[in-house]
């Protein structure tokens, strides 16, 4: 089990920790979170491509790609100690840092930092999308001591991650596949692209004599569907 992983099994309070690169190897910052939230919530999204031909009837939309999960919550800080037990005269160094490891702007990087969130079975990697503060109450010197903030965030995957989660079945890239013993061409496209009428292309670009005698063991490439020519 992962370190996130065993985090986020032990964390009793919502654990937000910035860092520098994509990668979360350049802690940046931990937020101040001491009041779990009541709740967050998650929403998911697809685009589906439904263009069609013109005159014909509507068909079902073919999924294009997925949009970048995003993760809302409500945080509160409170200084009046009612709520976690840590009276102070104002919360406002608590917003500061929070503002700091969700939007501070990071000069060598020239970007905002990458965050994870932890709390129970969430671990969630993103940026902040937008942060909105709600000074509700204030001590006799105007000092804020109770801050409503919601944070939205947007789901972030490392490209490398992307390319094993999302490529590596994509019909739009170069596939290799090793011919087993009752393997067919036609199929084998089909299994790829989805369709077996690139069996002809697929035969042309590996130069095979004859497609319905392969060779067990024989390696075959399975080019780009973008990038093959229709016959």
């Amino acid at each position: 089990m992962g370190a996130l992983e065993t985090l986020g099994k032990l964390a009793l309070k919502m654990k937000i920790m910035s860092f520098k690169d994509p990668e979360y190897k350049q802690l940046y910052g931990i937020a101040p979170i001491t009041v779990n939230p009541e709740s967050y919530s998650l929403d998911y999204q697809v685009v589906l491509n439904e263009n069609q031909a013109w005159g014909t009837s509507g068909s079902p939309g073919k999924l294009d790609h997925n949009k970048p999960v995003i993760l809302s919550v409500d945080l509160l800080f409170d200084g009046s100690g009612i709520i976690d037990g840590l009276p102070r005269p104002t919360v406002m160094p608590e917003i500061e840092l929070l503002q700091r490891c969700l939007l501070g702007f990071i000069g060598d990087k020239h970007d905002i930092p990458f965050v994870v969130i932890v709390w129970g079975s969430l671990i969630f990697k993103g940026r902040c999308k937008s942060l909105n503060l709600t000074h509700k109450l204030f001590s006799p010197e105007g000092l804020p001591t109770r801050v409503a903030a919601k944070a939205i965030f947007s789901g972030h995957t490392t490209d490398i991650l992307r390319v094993i989660t999302e490529a590596v079945s994509s019909p739009d890239l170069t596939h290799y596949r090793v011919v087993k013993d009752g393997d067919n061409l036609p199929q084998m496209c089909y299994d790829i692209y989805g369709d077996t009428k690139y069996y002809i292309q697929v035969a042309k670009a590996n130069k095979l004599p004859d497609f319905r005698k392969m060779k067990t063991g024989t390696e075959l490439f399975f080019p780009p569907i973008l990038k093959t020519t229709e016959q």
